[in-house]
């Protein structure tokens, strides 16, 4: 057993931290001017797998960030171990600002938002036109969330040789939502790739939709099998099969901004997060008539003065009906 007398020193003394006695706890924060840049690819039990420079490093958020948390396509400052060797671990430092945020709850009574991807451009909505049934009240959802979160909307809809997709269309023409059809052939032979690949150049895309709409095997199709070889550190980490039902994975198309999100199958999307303030921002024919609104006005009230702007002849009233449809989808379930 150590004995401590006139001759021992600090090195002697074993303290314990974050105890109470010792010495002071500092709230100044390290800067890690010299950290290196990354890219949040993928998040799996508090391990985080970043690109840097071209590598898949895998990380832990430090302590110094405390409850924030860094999500896939967050940009990020890292140090320690930045080999991306097996066995080795970073320390993500800091979480820089965020360009976009797709978010949603739980549900719609639920007030804690989970971030589900940042710094992504686009939200590809993928749904079926039959088998299973489209949900529109679903896609409203996942609109309002694209447009309170700055992402901008692309329907691709799927498995058109069993249904029309005219109907589902002609739902959000006034939305003026750039779209995609595909059949179940053309997902199996790479053209649906082909096609789905000329909105997404020069973006960074997440992709959204419920299970059995053929999301998955879209993704698989857009990201080639040797870029996909390429990153196979980053499947070995999260498990490409567990990762298709619990957890965002960001893949590599052919430039180096692009980038494809592959989210987990979502069964609903609560909008209790969600400013109507930032949704109308969505629709910029409508924005000036919003001046003579009441403080707070949430645009579908009795006194909003859209009414009488868009009845004098300033916008469509069919643009005014979509903003209010999607608006309503924070007050309606997604079966009502």
């Amino acid at each position: 057993m150590r004995r401590y007398g006139k001759h021992t020193d600090e090195d002697d003394i074993r303290s314990r931290p974050n105890r109470k006695g010792n010495r002071p706890r500092t709230h100044i924060r390290p800067k890690h001017e010299d950290a290196a840049e990354g890219m949040v690819l993928t998040v799996d039990r508090g391990r985080l797998t970043c690109l840097v420079d071209g590598r898949a490093v895998t990380a832990m958020k430090a302590r110094e960030l405390g409850r924030k948390a860094a999500v896939v396509g967050d940009r990020v400052a890292l140090v320690g171990d930045l080999s991306g060797t097996k066995d080795t671990l970073a320390r993500i430092v800091r979480i820089e600002p965020r360009a976009s945020v797709l978010r949603r709850t739980a549900d719609d009574d639920d007030p804690y938002e989970r971030v589900v991807v940042a710094n992504a451009d686009q939200l590809a909505i993928v749904t079926a036109l039959a088998d299973p049934e489209p949900r529109p009240r679903l896609i409203d959802r996942c609109l309002v969330a694209a447009y309170d979160g700055g992402l901008e909307p692309l329907l691709v809809l799927t498995k058109s040789d069993l249904a029309p997709p005219d109907k589902l269309l002609e739902l959000y023409g006034d939305l003026d939502i750039p779209y995609v059809v595909t059949s179940r052939d053309e997902l199996e032979n790479g053209d649906a790739a082909e096609r789905v690949r000329a909105h997404l150049r020069g973006r960074i895309t997440a992709f959204v939709g419920h299970s059995g709409v053929g999301k998955t095997t879209l993704v698989n199709a857009l990201v080639p099998q040797d870029r996909r070889r390429s990153t196979g550190h980053v499947n070995a980490v999260t498990g490409r099969g567990r990762h298709t039902t619990t957890s965002a994975l960001a893949l590599p198309l052919s430039g180096e901004d692009e980038w494809v999100v592959d989210t987990p199958g979502v069964r609903s999307f609560g909008l209790a997060h969600i400013d109507p303030s930032r949704v109308i921002n969505a629709f910029p024919d409508l924005v000036p008539g919003t001046e003579g609104c009441p403080r707070a006005c949430g645009h579908d009230e009795q006194d909003c003065a859209l009414d009488a702007w868009v009845a004098e002849g300033h916008a469509d009233p069919a643009r005014l009906y979509s903003l209010r449809r999607l608006l309503a989808t924070r007050d309606r379930r997604e079966g009502d």
